[in-house]
């Protein structure tokens, strides 16, 4: 059985995906429906990724997230990537993925607060 979990949810300005467990290339098909599905629910253009639990991530998984979050860039959407884990964290920094398409958070409160409703 694999070390993995995705559940999403809507949080009050947008939608959460949140995994648990391993990101590699036997959890990266689960990781993507739940990023599709979520994208549809996207109403501030925010799609919230919180990496809390998840303690490995592997080159695919990285892929993944990278082509997902180039997917809604040209859309004009952003993700936000909750990463308080140190060595998910380095694998964001040096790819340099949090300077492009994604917003790095250390937490899901903070990455919500930072999402303003236009009126």
């Amino acid at each position: 059985m694999l070390n993995f979990d995705v559940s999403q949810e809507m949080a009050e300005s947008a939608p959460v995906v949140r995994v648990n467990g391993e990101i590699d290339i036997h959890t990266c098909p689960n990781l993507t429906f739940a990023l599709e599905e979520a994208t549809g629910h996207v109403t501030q253009k925010i799609l919230v990724l919180n990496l809390e639990k998840v303690a490995y991530i592997d080159s695919t998984g990285l892929g993944t997230i990278a082509h997902h979050a180039h997917k809604m860039n040209t859309k004009g959407y952003s993700i936000y990537v909750i990463c308080n884990q140190p060595q998910v964290k380095k694998i964001f920094d040096v790819s340099g993925l949090g300077k492009k398409n994604i917003k790095l958070f250390v937490t899901e409160k903070e990455a919500l607060a930072s999402i303003s409703p236009r009126g």
